[in-house]
């Protein structure tokens, strides 16, 4: 697997820094400051998922995990842990690249230490200034209620990164919403009602089965 990351990686133009265990992959990333980390969870000398809780007492860098593990609890555990994206083995290498991409553009206008994320950006027919709290949608403005438009922001601040339920719940309607996953659903229907051509097949909000929401940035 890792021969097979670092061909198709060099191939694009990457520079790979490679590691096979635990212990060298964390020291890399304290030397190296990766713009992306490509992370298995099945490691020899510890899991993988401790190795996202370390990375994330110091660094921000986006974190791919690839793993054999595709049970939505193992999904949303790495997720919550810290995880960017998770790609089940197998994969193809054009989904491997795409996911990279996105993770690069995430890590690009990632939050600072204040939560807040760029002020304006676009995707496809979707223009958002958060600071004027303006979306514009195939050129006309869409409006929202109040928490329509605090679950937007946070998914737009977050573009292209999976963001699990409980985390939605507890940035929009605080801790003691977790599990209320039926306030989501509603409140995603309502976000797709306003924003996508087809609600049905959504072009920027997207479902991660079992695990939460993303806003497609690609």
């Amino acid at each position: 697997m890792r021969k097979f990351l670092r061909a198709t990686l060099v191939d694009r133009g990457y520079r790979v820094v490679e590691a096979a265990t635990a212990a060298e992959g964390l020291r890399h990333a304290a030397d190296e400051a990766p713009d992306v980390i490509i992370l298995d969870l099945g490691l020899p000398d510890m899991d993988g998922l401790e190795v996202i809780r370390r990375v994330r007492q110091w660094s921000q860098a986006p974190i791919v995990v690839v793993s054999a593990r595709g049970q939505e609890r193992d999904k949303v555990a790495a997720l919550n842990f810290g995880a960017d994206d998770y790609l089940t083995k197998p994969f193809g290498v054009g989904e491997l690249h795409a996911r990279v991409r996105v993770a690069l553009r995430h890590s690009a206008r990632a939050p600072d230490a204040q939560g807040e994320g760029p002020a304006k950006f676009a995707v496809g027919d979707l223009n958002l200034d958060l600071l004027a709290r303006r979306v514009v949608v195939r050129g006309q403005e869409v409006h929202f209620t109040r928490l329509e438009y605090k679950l937007l922001a946070v998914l737009a601040r977050y573009a292209g990164k999976v963001l699990t339920h409980d985390f939605l719940l507890r940035e929009v309607w605080g801790p003691r919403a977790t599990g209320e996953t039926h306030y989501l659903r509603v409140y995603m229907a309502n976000l797709r009602r306003k924003l996508e051509l087809d609600s049905a097949q959504p072009r920027y909000l997207l479902t991660e089965q079992g695990v939460g929401y993303r806003f497609a940035d690609e």
